[in-house]
């Protein structure tokens, strides 16, 4: 068994254009003096690796807490793409990931500099899959974003933005990206993991 980090370290982490980056602030300090080392940090609900709820775009759609955990955590489906993923390639993904492992087919993660566009949106959106996973720090275009949420969160397809995923192979693996448990919000970070059950 081999576990994949596929998670960005916080305070350094890539944030969305225009977002508040991670601060972190020691509010007691052993080295000062003090008795132990207490650390106080701040950040979006979006830097760097986090899940999107469908709230993020869809008025009443679920927040975070409402979410099953099972949607986070299962097998799932590492497919290398660089470029605009058009509708086609979302066929074809799927496809591959049902030829591996059908119960992985339900969390696509694509590796690489990729965009999904619309098309590609409402071919997984019609599909059976709960997560989608991209590197990138939004699923769509990053100067037009809303189109492609729409349509994935409208969906109910929870979004796993800003993984990184250099040293993982297409194929499938255990995925396990639960988010905080956050009452009431639109995304949130989470320590997102790849287990390879057969190496």
């Amino acid at each position: 068994m081999k576990i994949y980090d596929i998670s960005q370290e916080v305070f350094s982490c890539q944030v969305y254009p225009g977002d508040p980056m991670p601060e972190k602030k020691m509010i007691s300090l052993m080295e000062n003096g003090d008795l132990y080392n207490l650390t106080s940090f701040s950040m979006c609900a979006h830097n760097g690796t986090h899940i999107d709820a469908p709230f993020h775009f869809v008025k009443d759609g679920k927040t975070v807490d409402e979410i099953d955990l099972d949607v986070f955590v299962g097998m799932a489906y590492v497919a290398e793409h660089q470029g605009i993923v058009t509708g086609e390639d979302a066929a074809q993904i799927i496809e591959k990931a049902k030829k591996q492992n059908p119960e992985a087919t339900k969390r696509i993660l694509i590796k690489g500099n990729a965009e999904v566009s619309l098309e590609a949106a409402k071919i997984f959106a019609a599909s059976d899959i709960l997560l989608l996973g991209n590197e990138s720090q939004t699923v769509g275009p990053e100067n037009a974003p809303m189109a492609v949420h729409l349509v994935l969160l409208g969906a109910n397809i929870i979004l796993l933005e800003g993984i990184r995923l250099a040293d993982v192979s297409e194929g499938v693996y255990l995925l396990n990206a639960a988010p905080l448990n956050l009452s009431g919000t639109d995304g949130s970070p989470c320590r997102a993991v790849l287990i390879d059950l057969y190496s």
